[in-house]
């Protein structure tokens, strides 16, 4: 069954320091991403491209994205194959490369850490990784290696 999604964002700039972009250092990078019926996220360039560093970039978008994406896609494959989590963290990295005025990431390491009610799905629950990745909307979007290092643990009794 093939079937188009349709999602839509306004990004609002808000860093006319009053001439505009009339030098490089002249205006702020400071911006707002709306979508209807959601809070505004503010955002910002990297502070190493002249952003604010108390703004969501676009870097740091694209990692939570992709992050994101994988949670959801696991836990609907942890319910498809019985394995029964009762939490799910991760601490995602991303590596971009500068390229002269341009760039691009060319690596993501989720590093997934999923909390089983029950020891004898360990196995189980980390070899699903896999199949959550090939779901993962975002993750086969890219052109770069999304790749992860899951830990499966118990939760105490």
């Amino acid at each position: 069954m093939n079937s188009e999604h349709h999602y839509a964002v306004s990004v609002h700039w808000q860093g006319n320091r009053g001439t505009g972009t009339s030098g490089y250092r002249d205006y702020g990078r400071q911006g707002v991403i709306r979508a209807e019926g959601k809070i505004e996220l503010p955002s910002s360039a990297d502070r190493t491209f002249h952003g604010d560093a108390d703004r969501w970039n676009p870097e740091e978008l694209l990692l939570a994205a992709l992050a994101q994406c994988h949670m959801l896609s696991y836990l609907h494959v942890a319910v498809q194959h019985g394995v029964v989590v009762i939490a799910y963290e991760d601490a995602a990295e991303g590596t971009m490369e500068q390229v002269g005025q341009g760039g691009h990431f060319t690596s993501v390491t989720l590093r997934p850490v999923v909390t089983l009610a029950d020891a004898s799905q360990t196995e189980l629950a980390n070899s699903l990784h896999h199949e959550a990745s090939e779901l993962c909307f975002i993750a086969q979007s890219v052109n770069f290696a999304v790749l992860h290092e899951p830990r499966a643990v118990v939760a105490a009794e």
